[in-house]
């Protein structure tokens, strides 16, 4: 028993491991997060090393028996994780010693903490990976809902924060839906590509033991073993993918939390939020400020530095297994976990959004957003090319702003001092919402067509 509390390695070694490298070596603080897939990982290696009469089935029960005894320890908070034993792996080895004895020593055989660990790490990328789908898919669905209340509701469509053109309050909500479904898509590829099991190539080389991947990677939910063995424990891409996929999708909740926070500004106040989404100042006792769309704009930054960290890991590392590879989880961690907040606080402040309708009618109306609408009018009723018909409108938006009149106050005569032949009928291309309802191309913002597109959506989510 005088070997205990020492590390499996410790026999090729003489005296003790630095106290400071020991602190910075640990992982357990950070890769505990791994245990269920370490423990299911560890049980089905088992299974097929059984099958394989590669150890005996009387020890392989003992090994799974143990296992399953660890994982409800740790389930109830019962389990002590040691810094001495430096990772997920041999904590829960050691555990296993001390429940069945010499048994658990079969347990690591044909594999390395190497492959281990990969395995282990895929298997959570996984797990978090359907949870993140299902958080966007939430988001998702509150932008439906909220959507489907404000169909006919006009806003302005602006660029670079200039009134454009008269748009949808629907069809602007949609434009980050059609984001979201790139971000699914975004992680739904990362779960194909990373869909193969390391387990079983063991430090680099694979291993001379006649085991079966395929049992192995099946039963483990994947749809094959690793093809070259090198890669396999050297492959951190899937971490990498991960968190590219939660930078952009951060940066995009995080551009919708930018919109809302100017909309709701009293410079616009075209949107306000419930009581619940909102805060307070400690001075300035009228304020009501949208903090929760603030956080979710900054978080982004927290998500960029993740994939940042991590690609910087990568960049100058040899073939196979090194060191520096221990940091990558802490990274993946902290990524989806700043994510799931942001998707939370991001699906709550969408339900807590309400339309300002009479400002938003009253802004589309204000910056001439139907001139186009007037050119187009002339290009297919008139005739006229589209950059004569542009100049046309260009110098009635010029007499409209010199007269402090919009092109809606404008009369049929003084419309007529820009082009003779026109009757009532074009009077009716400055109305915002019959501008809005004409975009009937296709992913246009009339509403005809943000109607088919939500139902569409709704079957699609």
């Amino acid at each position: 028993m005088k070997n205990k509390n020492k590390t499996v390695w410790s026999n090729r070694f003489k005296g003790k491991t630095s106290q400071s490298f020991q602190k910075i070596g640990s992982s357990i603080h950070i890769d505990k997060r791994l245990y269920e897939q370490d423990i299911a990982a560890s049980i089905v290696h088992t299974q097929m090393l059984s099958k394989q009469k590669i150890i005996k089935s009387e020890d392989a029960n003992k090994i799974i028996n143990g296992l399953k005894k660890i994982k409800a320890q740790i389930d109830k908070g019962n389990f002590e994780f040691k810094e001495k034993f430096e990772d997920i792996h041999l904590n829960i080895e050691k555990a296993l010693f001390d429940i069945i004895g010499p048994s658990a020593g079969y347990m690591h055989t044909a594999r390395s903490r190497n492959d281990q660990v990969v395995t282990d790490f895929k298997l959570w990328i996984k797990d978090a990976s359907k949870e993140i789908l299902k958080d966007i898919s939430l988001v998702m669905k509150n932008l439906l809902k909220k959507a489907e209340k404000n169909t006919d509701t006009v806003m302005p469509g602006l660029t670079h924060l200039k009134n454009a053109q008269p748009i949808s309050f629907a069809h602007y909500l949609l434009s980050y839906f059609e984001m979201l479904k790139r971000d699914k898509k975004r992680f739904e590829n990362n779960l194909d590509l990373l869909d193969e099991c390391p387990l079983g190539s063991a430090a680099l080389s694979g291993t001379s033991y006649k085991i079966d991947r395929t049992y192995t990677a099946k039963k483990l939910g994947f749809k094959k073993p690793t093809d070259n063995s090198i890669d396999s424990v050297s492959d951190r891409d899937f971490a990498i993918d991960f968190l590219y996929a939660s930078a952009v999708c951060a940066m995009h909740l995080s551009r919708l939390a930018e919109d809302f926070i100017i909309y709701n500004s009293d410079a616009f106040k075209l949107i306000s939020f419930k009581d619940s989404m909102l805060t307070g100042s400690s001075i300035m006792p009228q304020k009501k400020n949208p903090d929760p769309a603030e956080l979710i704009r900054g978080k982004v930054g927290i998500n960029y530095g993740k994939l940042n960290a991590i690609l910087t890991i990568m960049k100058g590392l040899p073939m196979s297994y090194f060191k520096d590879m221990q940091d990558d989880k802490e990274l993946v961690f902290s990524g989806f976990d700043t994510l799931k907040d942001t998707l939370t606080m991001s699906a709550e402040l969408i339900n807590s959004v309400n339309a300002n309708k009479s400002n938003m009618l009253f802004m589309a109306n204000q910056g001439h957003t139907t001139a186009t609408d007037f050119a187009d009018y002339l290009v297919k009723n008139k005739s006229l090319s589209f950059r004569q018909s542009y100049s046309i409108s260009a110098k009635l938006v010029n007499f409209a702003e010199k007269n402090k009149k919009l092109l809606s106050e404008l009369s049929l005569e003084e419309v007529k001092k820009f082009y003779k032949d026109l009757d009532k009928s074009a009077l009716k291309v400055f109305d915002v919402k019959n501008s809005m309802n004409m975009k009937k191309s296709h992913g246009g913002t009339s509403i005809i067509n943000v109607k088919s597109m939500i139902k569409k959506y709704k079957k699609e989510i």
